[in-house]
């Protein structure tokens, strides 16, 4: 009985290890099947949810992206009106300034054509005209055929300072401009330039005078005019509003040139600083 026992147990044990594959290679029943499928399910929608957070997330994300790109895009809009706006204001001021009459330093009676018309016989001085005789008047030299038989130069600048003394700047301009492009190494040379800056400024053209004057002066710092230039640079920048600049400029003046400036000069420059409070 023992012996039977003994070979039929392990006969059992085999069986039932036999039959365990077969049991697990069974498929499943439809409730396990529906078991199965409720549990991917329910991760298939953890794992929608979690995307769906990602998105709203970047959403949120994109949203305030946006939001501020408009608010920035509003600023920037903003700033860009502004300056345009400060743009228009300030070419506006700068065209009133250039087109309203420029109001000429009262000079003194030996002055009234400038500091190119002739001064009073008792303290004569070189005129900007054809002819340097104190005994000429510089509106139409008696000489002015034989200064053009002997120095064409002369007329030719004589001719550009009568339209200037005439009202005439456009075509005084014109004329001078001439004159230093035909005669660029003659001694009214700085005469011309100077007179070119004086007619620029009579006519309300500002920033083109103050180029005109500034560069009388520094192409030829040694020329008869260039301390003139200096002065006129100073009422123009008056003109301009800049008082502090025409205050330079007439030291500039009084620095360079010293005792060798021209009394009458001399007077206007003085004036000129104390228009401009300068220190």
């Amino acid at each position: 009985m023992t012996a039977h026992l003994r070979i039929a147990l392990p006969a059992a044990a085999f069986l039932g290890l036999a039959v365990t594959p077969a049991i697990a290679q069974r498929p499943p029943n439809p409730e396990q099947r529906i078991a199965i499928l409720e549990q991917q399910v329910a991760a298939s929608q953890a794992t929608a949810l979690r995307v769906e957070q990602r998105l709203n997330a970047i959403e949120t994300q994109l949203q305030q992206l946006i939001n501020q790109g408009e608010v920035n895009g509003h600023r920037a809009s903003e700033l860009q009106g502004q300056i345009n706006a400060l743009k228009s204001d300030v070419n506006s001021r700068l065209t009133a300034l250039e087109s309203r009459p420029v109001a000429q330093a009262e000079p003194p009676p030996a002055e009234v054509a400038g500091t190119e018309a002739s001064p009073p016989k008792a303290a004569p001085r070189k005129a900007e005209t054809a002819s340097d005789s104190a005994a000429k008047t510089p509106d139409e030299p008696s000489d002015s055929t034989e200064v053009a038989a002997t120095d064409p130069g002369e007329e030719a600048y004589s001719q550009g300072f009568r339209l200037w003394r005439d009202g005439k700047y456009d075509q005084a301009i014109t004329s001078l401009r001439a004159f230093l492009s035909a005669f660029p190494g003659h001694r009214r040379a700085s005469f011309a330039r100077n007179l070119i800056g004086r007619a620029l400024l009579d006519k309300g053209d500002l920033r083109p005078a103050a180029e005109a004057l500034l560069g009388n002066y520094r192409k030829d710092p040694k020329g008869e005019r260039a301390p003139d230039s200096l002065y006129y640079l100073g009422q123009t920048l008056m003109q301009l509003k800049q008082p502090g600049q025409a205050c330079k400029a007439y030291s500039e003046l009084e620095d360079v040139y010293g005792s060798s400036v021209r009394p009458d000069l001399k007077s206007l420059v003085a004036k000129g600083k104390a228009d401009a409070n300068c220190s």
